[in-house]
């Protein structure tokens, strides 16, 4: 052992800066003493990680002007603490001091004009930092990444990090918990792992992991547990055992993400996010919806079979409260009827009507809301629980969702023309009055521009007519990037007033601009989310009772929004407002534009075949057996098979590993101890002894701790564990005396003392390898052992389970010393102020 001089980093009843002899193993007196260097060098690697997290945050935020200032605030925060360690402030001065150093930051990289000395908070900077906050709630709510970088965003993602990064150097520094501060860094990988379609990405995931290995890295090599330092010269097999634990992470983190439900298909960390709704809708589809219509390449596809007159629409659910900054469903989750066997028809009763049946697979698109046409009268083939709304009509899974679904629709279209929409114009009755309910703080464009259009119109029809006819005008243009790039990507009345400014957006903004105008002009109106007509995969799939039916596809890239308006004595009917997608029905088709067709020049082709019309079926069809439809493909059934078997090999890795871990130690004791003889280099002994010892603990028989050698051997042969009817002593006794003689020789013997193992009476019939030795001991007692004992010591061996409870228990008596050495700081703090209180009066 070597005294080696250590400076006390806590807040003891001693004065700062003395130095306490400490006991270090053999070995660590010849590092370096840069302990100096240990506050800077920390700081880096906290740095490092943090920031390199962040930078997953790209496809969050859009571009890199966000970057800057981030790595600013982290860098600030960061270096703070640095410093105040260095100069040995207090830990609660440390603390205090970053938070400081936090707010002076962000101060001055985003309120430089609005406060005091262009870092000091002042009263016009907390009347900025309320409408930075808003603004950041808005962008989180109401719009789809990637998000424009705007002031308010980027502030609150400094504030955090900074906050991230006293966490995490608390964690790794004073309370000398560096793995736990994996924890930190991983919240910050939780935003874009959830919020990015591509997830967290390879930059976030790189910068990250080289952050956490720089902590630990520097945690084990400036502040040494002496309880756990070795030499490396001494332990060779750290390295390889830190190297197979890192490759069973990385692993279990690749394999994982594909048994769990949760995760889209792709592998971490670029392509697969936690995404408990697919990559096709959420559970609200309006803000996710604009991120699957510039997909690259179509996620979450479904395929369907139809014999309905023209493709129809795929309707997932409606969105019908139209007030604040972002839309969703409303479930009422009290009025849900349970089962799809029968449906009510969400319309009045038309002159003619066609029934449609529809064969829908929806593959590994993942929803809690069933697609289906409107209107459904019956569902069959579905798995699992599901109820629907009498409301919307929209179906929603109980226990289940739509992912590898294989389902039959029945639905029912009633022939609508534009003289029996003219005739609907009496007053509304018996429609719920959240379809009807004015939304509040309306923008007074949209409101004004509500009354313009329909100006003149002296039906509902009318007006509803007009409104979409001014929607679909060369006024306005159809495209995914504008409202990207003029900050109004989402849903919501401030987004829909930029879009009647702008005139330009997608699907959502042409489908909430009419919803909303229709409510302000006393129509009822809700918004539907599902899919635009697909494209023809040129297959046919056999229904029952029908025969051959064309089969289409849709996928991410077909995701749509359009809006749905009542007429009284018709019911619910559908308009097509957004140019370029689409079919505008024939009912709400202007008389100068064919039938079935965009009356916007900018059709981009997505509508299947040319749009025309077919003549509809003239009888009703039958409703197949439950179970009908297309076969799931043989490559997702061969994917389950696989992540199944995948879960169940890592089960029984998981109970298996006390084990494998037991059988390795044991292995690696009894090859050094047959490497040579006692008293040669490294020595045998001591492996076998330790190997003894553990057996005995795994049999009941652990060693107590002042117990010597001699007497635990003598107590451990003259048990009943190692008893042997009718001898007196078995070659197991023998055994473990011989092993307990070589240890005692090897420790305690003359040094240089003759090699070669005990020759002690009565072992002349014993084998020289301590493997041999071992092995005589271990058949003696599973010999006296019990079932219970043997299936314990075979598969959870107590030597494996104690030092993992005392590993998990570690951190708890760090914490708890901890404590008291805080404790013991403010104890001595306090009773210093009270001393110079006293001195004070006395003067």
């Amino acid at each position: 052992m070597t005294l080696a001089p250590q400076r006390s980093h806590g807040s003891g009843t001693g004065t700062a800066g003395t130095e306490e002899p400490t006991v270090l193993p053999s070995g660590a007196a010849s590092r370096p003493d840069t302990r100096g260097a240990q506050p800077w060098v920390m700081a880096a690697a906290v740095s490092v990680a943090v920031a390199g997290a962040a930078l997953g945050f790209n496809g969050v935020l859009r571009g890199w002007a966000w970057y800057s200032p981030v790595f600013s605030t982290v860098l600030s925060v960061a270096f703070s603490l640095a410093l105040l360690r260095s100069l040995r402030a207090r830990p609660w001065l440390v603390t205090a001091g970053a938070l400081v150093t936090l707010i002076v930051a962000v101060t001055f990289i985003f309120f430089r004009q609005h406060s005091i000395a262009g870092f000091i908070p002042s009263p016009e900077t907390m009347n900025y930092l309320g409408k930075f906050l808003r603004r950041a709630s808005e962008t989180v709510l109401a719009e789809s990444t990637p998000v424009a970088p705007n002031a308010g965003i980027v502030m609150l993602i400094c504030a955090v990090l900074g906050l991230l990064v006293i966490l995490i150097d608390a964690l790794a520094f004073p309370l000398a918990l560096p793995a736990t501060s994996g924890m930190g860094i991983l919240a910050i990988l939780v935003v874009p792992a959830m919020v990015k379609p591509q997830s967290v990405g390879v930059l976030g995931f790189v910068g990250a992991a080289v952050g956490y290995l720089l902590i630990l890295g520097c945690s084990h090599w400036y502040t040494p547990d002496t309880r756990t330092l070795a030499d490396t010269a001494r332990n060779p097999g750290q390295l390889r055992r830190g190297a197979v634990t890192a490759v069973a992470a990385l692993t279990l983190t690749l394999v994982l993400q594909l048994v769990i439900p949760g995760f889209d298909q792709g592998t971490f960390p670029q392509g697969s996010r936690l995404n408990p709704f697919g990559g096709a809708t959420g559970l609200n589809p309006m803000i996710s919806l604009g991120n699957s219509l510039r997909s690259p390449s179509g996620e979450g596809r479904i395929t369907f079979a139809t014999n309905a007159p023209t493709t129809p629409y795929l309707r997932s659910v409606t969105v019908d409260n139209f007030d604040g900054d972002s839309w969703s469903p409303d479930d009422r989750e009290s009025t849900r009827q349970p089962g799809t066997g029968r449906i009510e028809a969400g319309h009045e009763a038309a002159p003619a009507e066609i029934r449609v049946l529809t064969a829908v697979n929806t593959g590994q698109y993942t929803s809690p809301y069933l697609p289906a046409p409107y209107a459904p009268e019956a569902v069959n083939g579905l798995s699992g629980r599901w109820s629907w709304d009498p409301a919307t009509l929209s179906i929603k899974g109980v226990d289940t969702n739509s992912r590898d679904q294989q389902y039959v629709v029945s639905s029912v279209t009633p022939q609508l023309t534009a003289a029996l929409l003219a005739g609907a114009s009496g007053p509304v009755r018996g429609v719920p009055e959240q379809f009807l309910r004015e939304p509040s703080n309306v923008p007074e464009v949209v409101r004004s521009t509500a009354n313009t259009v329909t100006a003149g119109a002296n039906s509902p029809y009318a007006r509803a007519m007009a409104i979409q006819r001014y929607l679909r005008s060369t006024e306005f243009s159809y495209s995914l990037q504008s409202p990207v790039q003029g900050g109004y990507d989402g849903n919501g009345l401030s987004v829909l007033a930029d879009f009647l400014t702008q005139k330009s957006g997608y699907c959502i903004h042409f489908a909430s601009a009419m919803a909303v105008m229709a409510r302000l002009e006393g129509i009822p109106s809700r918004i539907a989310v599902g899919y635009a007509p697909g494209r023809n995969t040129g297959a046919t799939v056999a229904v029952s009772g029908q025969g051959p039916l064309p089969e289409f596809e849709v996928d991410a890239r077909d995701a749509h929004a359009w809006p749905e308006l009542y007429f009284q004595g018709v019911g619910w009917v559908a308009f097509e407002p957004t140019p370029s997608r689409g079919v505008v029905p024939a009912y709400a088709t202007d008389a100068s534009a064919p039938s079935g067709a965009s009356t916007n020049d900018r059709n981009d082709a997505l509508t299947p075949g040319d749009g025309s019309t077919q003549a509809p079926f003239p009888v009703p069809v039958p409703v197949p057996a439950p179970g009908a439809g297309t076969a799931a493909p043989g490559g997702a059934q061969a994917a389950q098979v696989l992540y199944g078997v995948a879960a169940v090999l890592l089960l029984a890795l998981l109970v298996a590993s006390p084990r494998l871990v037991r059988s390795g130690v044991r292995r690696r004791r009894l090859r050094a101890a047959d490497r040579g003889y006692p008293g040669a280099t490294g020595g045998t002994a001591l492996p076998a002894w330790a190997e003894l010892r553990d057996l005995a603990t795994d049999y009941g028989m652990a060693p107590g701790a002042s117990e010597t050698p001699r007497h635990f051997s003598q107590r451990l042969r003259a048990s009943e564990a190692m008893a042997e009817p009718g001898v007196a002593d078995g070659p197991g006794q023998r055994a473990a005396a011989a092993l307990t003689e070589d240890f005692e020789r090897e420790q305690y013997g003359r040094p240089g003392g003759a090699a070669g193992p005990a020759r002690n009476a009565g072992s002349e019939d014993l084998a020289d390898s301590a493997a041999a030795r071992v092995a005589l001991v271990q058949a003696s007692l599973r010999a006296n052992a019990g079932f219970l004992v043997r299936l314990r010591a075979a598969w959870l061996p107590p030597s494996v389970m104690s030092g993992w409870q005392r590993s998990l228990q570690l951190p708890r008596g760090i914490l708890s010393r901890t404590a008291q050495r805080t404790r013991r700081g403010f104890a001595g703090s306090w009773g210093k102020i009270r001393n110079s209180v006293r001195r004070v009066r006395r003067r």
